[in-house]
């Protein structure tokens, strides 16, 4: 198949599921432009997507297979460099991604995931209990008062972060998802949470604590090798915003979904529908991780026709795998916890499957189930269709999420 001039992505991400069925429908791999006129082919089908993510001719290092990136025509304040500069597991590719992933392996155990679950539990009470003090009818935007608090404390606790210290990450995080940013505000994020990242492990250094990143300076192969600096910097930050920001945009998703679906809601609430089971169908129809920048073909790569050549950019559209008609059928747009078949990829597929699962599980189950026991009123306060999306095709989520968390108090009739 020719290719023609490339499809530019929606920068603002007005609505990243309908440009994603238009891209699926053009074929196995489309070239899209990403901001700054770079260029990359968009994969959004479930059986291609999952091929690729297990296929050894894909790499996620750009430092050894993007010729783009290894020539200096990727500039330093391209757009979406922290992306692709990155020095971490996320990055790596072949040995050095299984010595790396290997490391960070040893902080994420079934030890610490349960050891996790009491802080959840505490965590999810405080910001509920904080929000029993709102007056009857005001609106409160639940993603700042909850989704963004509860994953992101969790995942400070985990790396050892002190809440001053997260709130200065909190800002660099939303611009780096941000894919609207100029190319100066690019230098800067990458800047910014370098610098954090090195105050956060001198710190640790001098002070070990009970968290992941003393666990991944004190880490030793059995032969002696660890992590680099950039690496443990890298890594550190890697785990903090994936681990938060993903899990923000869930809980963001889920409550959505159960409130624009009261049926469905009342299914989960009488326990004939279980919590995982909301989990899994809000992943698989709003992945909170939509498009991540990027693989790379160490080969050329024959897709039904379409030839990806080697050293070209690959962006992995995760928002579409669930809603893959190929997969799902005509209703895969929609939400359905009755749904059987409830497959999606969110979590990744192959050497890259997320390392922090069981917790992002145990933070998602707690903090819901325990959000609508507390608050069983809760209520949108605007119409879905008034939610606006974040800024970005690379994450799936609003910008905010206004809601009522008991019934309004009717207004009194003039007499």
């Amino acid at each position: 198949m020719e290719q023609g001039r490339p499809v530019p992505l929606d920068t603002t991400g007005q609505d990243i599921h309908a440009e994603a069925d238009k891209l699926r429908a053009m074929g196995p791999a489309t070239l899209v432009e990403l901001p700054g006129g770079v260029r990359a082919w968009s994969v959004n089908s479930y059986a291609v997507i999952r091929d690729l993510l297990t296929d050894p001719r894909v790499t996620k290092s750009a430092r050894n297979h993007w010729p783009a990136f290894i020539n200096g025509e990727i500039p330093p304040d391209w757009e979406m460099i922290s992306w692709i500069a990155m020095d971490n597991m996320v990055t790596a590719y072949g040995k050095e991604h299984v010595r790396l992933r290997k490391l960070v392996g040893k902080a994420f155990t079934r030890r610490r995931t349960e050891a996790i679950r009491p802080r959840v539990v505490e965590l999810t009470n405080l910001l509920l209990d904080a929000l029993d003090a709102v007056p009857p009818g005001e609106v409160v935007d639940l993603r700042e008062r909850f989704a963004y608090p509860l994953p992101a404390r969790i995942v400070a606790d985990l790396i050892g972060m002190d809440e001053a210290a997260l709130a200065k990450t909190a800002t660099v995080i939303e611009m780096m998802i941000d894919t609207t940013v100029t190319p100066e505000q690019a230098m800067a994020i990458l800047g910014g949470w370098r610098d954090a990242m090195a105050v956060l492990i001198a710190g640790k250094r001098a002070n070990p604590g009970e968290d992941i990143t003393t666990d991944l300076i004190a880490a030793r192969e059995e032969d002696g090798s660890r992590l680099s600096e950039a690496e443990l910097t890298d890594t550190i930050f890697a785990i903090l915003g994936a681990g938060s920001e993903t899990t923000i945009n869930f809980f963001d998703n889920a409550i959505t979904a159960l409130l624009t679906h009261p049926d469905q809601l009342e299914l989960v609430k009488s326990g004939q529908i279980s919590w995982e089971e909301v989990i899994d169908e809000t992943l698989r129809v709003q992945s909170p991780l939509a498009q991540l920048p990027l693989r790379y073909a160490v080969e050329d790569i024959e897709l039904d026709g379409v030839t990806i050549p080697k050293g070209d950019a690959i962006l992995v559209n995760y928002s579409a795998i669930g809603r893959d008609p190929a997969l799902h059928g005509e209703t895969a747009g929609e939400f359905d916890v009755t749904r059987p078949n409830k497959e999606h990829l969110s979590f990744g597929h192959g050497p890259h499957y997320c390392l922090g699962v069981g917790i992002a599980r145990t933070v998602a189950a707690i903090g819901l189930s325990t959000l609508f026991e507390r608050f069983p009123d809760l209520t949108l306060a605007v119409s879905e269709d008034d939610l606006q999306p974040l800024p970005t095709f690379i994450m799936n989520g609003h910008r905010s999420l206004p809601v009522y968390l008991t019934a309004p108090v009717p207004a009194t009739a003039s007499v």
